[in-house]
């Protein structure tokens, strides 16, 4: 059996596979270092858990009591949000590996640590079980230099100030679905409260809307999306650089346009904010997606994937209602799972 562990700031989501990549059963923790919940398999119970270690041991536990103890497991996967320039491809965690991750925590400070905080916890709690990690940044390895660079002073670059993109497992998974039927080039819009866009070609990324940090590009939940540098300035002098930082990351994207970052609501609303905010959504991720289709000279497929693009109809129909001078293009939904992704990775990896 293989375990995928995604790891966030204050919860641990797990998932279990059989080699033949089927899930067996998926769980969480929630509210950790507080009162929380843990659910498995279906059942669900309050629970008060102080950290990664302790959340697991619980997570350990219930699978044991389950019929999966830590002795059927070969291998755990564990999603690690950047890989920096240079962790481009799964991993079996090593020391070395870990400190390579470490070394790249300054470009993602609020992921990273907390990815890492599950691969010690596990480590602690089963340290005979291979680990292996996948990075969110490592499919747009393939991105050419002058599609990643900034147009940046070289000593500002080489502190790796550069476009990384992001939800790379997604994509990787949606290159999968295709199989065969994979299209020569093929636009990827994941849309939940995080949101991108991909241009792949022949199943390799070109393009990505993420740059520096997931902040950029389309307009999230929560996020921005683009924004002009002299605009961040403006919220750093008024607000401090946390202060900015909140407010690009937490308090704005459909939050800030309408106050709610859930598109399911701001659908049944009929007011003018929430009219304005699906609009505002629609139009940046269609004007982007132009972006994306220079870069791939074209477009065969449309392909939609997240929370808002595998379940909101209205919205995939505004989309490619802006993009409709692109004549009859196919419009795929692709079911999410990364967690799926990762498996498929540790298995590449494990001996045998």
């Amino acid at each position: 059996m293989i375990l995928v562990v995604n790891a966030g700031s204050s919860s641990i989501k797990v998932e279990l596979f059989t080699p033949a990549l089927e899930s067996v059963l998926s769980g969480s923790v929630t509210e950790i270092g507080g009162q929380g919940r843990l659910s498995l398999g279906g059942e669900t119970q309050d629970v008060s858990v102080a950290d990664h270690t302790a959340a697991l041991g619980l997570i350990l536990e219930k699978l044991e009591a389950a019929g999966h103890p830590v002795s059927s497991l070969a291998a755990a996967g564990h999603r690690v949000v950047h890989g920096g320039a240079h962790l481009t491809a799964p991993e079996r965690l090593t020391d070395e590996v870990i400190a390579r991750i470490e070394a790249v925590v300054p470009l993602a400070p609020l992921h990273n640590p907390h990815n890492l905080s599950g691969v010690r916890a596990l480590a602690g709690l089963a340290p005979d079980l291979p680990q292996f990690a996948s990075f969110d940044t490592a499919f747009h390895a393939t991105n050419s230099d002058v599609a990643v660079t900034y147009a940046l002073p070289r000593a500002e670059r080489d502190k790796g100030i550069r476009r990384y993109g992001f939800h790379g497992l997604s994509y990787a998974g949606m290159v999968m679905h295709f199989g065969d039927d994979l299209p020569q080039r093929l636009l990827g819009l994941h849309l939940g409260n995080g949101a991108s866009l991909c241009a792949m070609v022949e199943g390799k990324s070109v393009a990505n809307s993420m740059g520096y940090s997931p902040l950029d590009g389309l307009v999230m939940g929560t996020r921005t999306g683009c924004i002009d540098g002299m605009a961040v300035l403006r919220l750093a002098e008024d607000h401090g650089i946390e202060g900015a930082g909140t407010i690009l990351n937490k308090e704005s994207g459909l939050k800030g346009l309408a106050g709610t970052n859930d598109m399911a609501t701001l659908l049944s609303r009929d007011d003018e904010d929430a009219r304005f905010a699906v609009e505002h959504f629609c139009y940046w991720a269609a004007r982007q997606a132009g972006s994306a289709i220079a870069a791939m000279h074209g477009v065969d497929a449309v392909a939609f994937t997240g929370g808002i693009g595998e379940n909101a109809a209205t919205i995939r129909d505004r989309i490619m209602e802006h993009l409709k001078w692109l004549g009859e293009i196919p419009v795929h939904v692709v079911p999410a799972d990364e967690e799926r992704q990762i498996a498929r990775d540790v298995v590449g990896l494990l001996p045998g």
